[in-house]
């Protein structure tokens, strides 16, 4: 055999195993959106202060389910599935929204033919009520969440979780599995520890999922910051980091609570690859 075939083998399998590493560190191949509560307000001005004063509004409460090659990965938990069994519907925080469960969140993964014990890692944007709901639907899960998040205090000094969950307390951003599909993004200012998450999809492209960072994005694109914010000069920061990222990845902004968008997307079964 000449050396010049041979070198168009060698060449030829260099670049097979360049493929190869990349298909394998790119294990996400699928996102599902589940319906984690449907919310109504009276005042939308509480989210936009000065604006809309008195306008109603209603609000998706989305959580996302993740498939990587190492496993599942849930992001926020929605309302409390006990509200599915109370018609209409319970106040939420501060009396503001009124909340509904269409579906429970451990029915729509029980259709997927998921368990619970089969979701590896967990995440929270952040700790209101309508975001942690149902951690306790995952009591073996390991749950990612910063360490200013888990360790700010109820207003009467009990903590947010139950302290035998399993947590890892992160500082900063955090790579959940290591290939770089699906990093959670620090985002503080609407609490002390908020996160977001990008997903990075082999079809989809890459896709940053706001939790409260963003409301709606009339309040995105004004830079509006909600009156119950604990840090307006760091929500506004994280406005901007979203901001950079989306442009540096080429990206969707799905904003959790944005009805209007949220009815333009698929929910599971179907999915996102």
């Amino acid at each position: 055999m000449k050396a010049s075939q041979i070198a168009a083998i060698f060449a030829a399998l260099t670049c097979l195993g360049a493929g190869a590493a990349r298909a394998q560190s790119h294990g996400v191949d699928k996102l599902y959106i589940l319906d984690c509560g449907q919310g109504h307000a009276d005042d939308q001005s509480r989210w936009s202060p000065g604006v809309n004063i008195g306008k109603p509004l209603d609000i998706a409460d989305n959580c996302y389910l993740i498939h990587h090659a190492q496993g599942w990965f849930l992001w926020d938990t929605g309302v409390t599935d006990a509200i599915a069994d109370r018609k209409p519907g319970q106040p939420g925080e501060a009396g503001a929204i009124v909340w509904a469960r269409p579906k429970k969140l451990s029915t729509q993964i029980a259709e997927l033919g998921v368990k619970p014990d089969d979701v590896k890692f967990m995440a929270v944007s952040h700790t209101h009520p309508d975001h942690i709901g149902n951690v306790e639907l995952f009591p073996h899960t390991m749950l990612l969440v910063q360490k200013a998040e888990y360790e700010w205090p109820l207003p009467l000094g009990l903590g947010r979780f139950k302290p035998e969950h399993p947590v890892t307390k992160l500082e900063g951003d955090h790579d959940v599995f290591g290939d770089g599909s699906v990093r959670l993004i620090s985002t503080p200012g609407h609490t002390p520890g908020h996160q977001s998450l990008l997903v990075r999809l082999p079809k989809t492209g890459a896709i940053l999922l706001s939790g409260d960072a963003i409301h709606f994005r009339d309040n995105f694109e004004n830079r509006r910051v909600p009156s119950m914010n604990v840090d307006s000069a760091k929500t506004l920061q994280s406005m901007q980091r979203i901001s950079d990222l989306l442009a540096q990845e080429k990206g969707q902004l799905w904003i959790n609570h944005d009805k209007a968008q949220s009815n333009t997307l698929k929910y599971s079964p179907a999915f996102y690859d």
